[in-house]
């Protein structure tokens, strides 16, 4: 879950494109390798996109945190230069939530569906763990930033440059930024393949979807996005 430049965006719509036309459910072992091969692309991609985000933040902090490629509404929505990990937890919640009614009569059966509305009672207590441990340094991460706003007060009060202060702030963002990949990359690991195929095709459309209406909200006003 990155948005970023044109260019990271349509490298993420051909991924996006793989993971659509994985088999699911896998039937054989090869089908099996390629969901994970595809999966794993997927968070190579997101990786790379924190990486390069990251030295760009060291070159032009307050450009990065305020998310100038962004539209206005993605801009709304974010926490610290980009999207709230716990954004995936409610995620996950409601396309279970989907696909468990979509299947219920299956798996009330007993028939497995390997779908996310078929997630093992240990996948929810793992889920459940990892939002609350999640929320504890997303709040932790707040008040890094507070303090950072804090002291940017008093340093603008007695006429200082804020300049000397930047450091700090890009070590609250790539902070923020490690949690927002390490949330990402803890929830797929927990999954099956094809759970995991769900989960980032869900993600990436949830992306789109905001960014799109975003955009056309923004076209209506005038609003130019980088």
């Amino acid at each position: 879950m990155a948005t970023g430049s044109s260019s990271s965006t349509g490298t993420l719509h051909h991924l996006v494109y793989q993971l659509s036309t994985c088999p699911i459910p896998p039937t054989n072992p090869d089908q099996h390798q390629h969901l994970l091969h595809v999966v794993q692309k997927v968070m190579a991609h997101y990786a790379e996109y924190y990486r390069v985000k990251s030295l760009a933040a060291e070159r032009d902090t307050l450009s990065v945190f305020v998310a100038p490629w962004a539209t206005t509404l993605e801009r709304s929505l974010y926490w610290i230069g980009c999207w709230r990990p716990t954004t995936a937890f409610h995620l996950i919640y409601s396309e279970s939530s989907i696909h468990f009614e979509a299947h219920i009569f299956d798996i009330l059966q007993g028939n497995g569906t390997g779908d996310l509305g078929d997630l093992t009672p240990y996948q929810f207590g793992r889920v459940s763990e990892l939002q609350c441990e999640t929320v504890k340094e997303e709040n932790a991460i707040s008040e890094q930033l507070s303090e950072w706003q804090a002291e940017a007060f008093e340093m603008i009060g007695a006429c200082t440059n804020l300049d000397m202060n930047m450091g700090s702030l890009v070590s609250v963002l790539k902070t923020a930024d490690d949690l927002r990949l390490r949330t990402v990359r803890k929830i797929v690991e927990l999954l099956t393949p094809q759970q995991a195929v769900e989960f980032l095709i869900a993600a990436a459309e949830l992306q789109f979807g905001v960014r799109g209406w975003g955009m056309n909200q923004d076209r209506r006003r005038g609003n130019r996005i980088r």
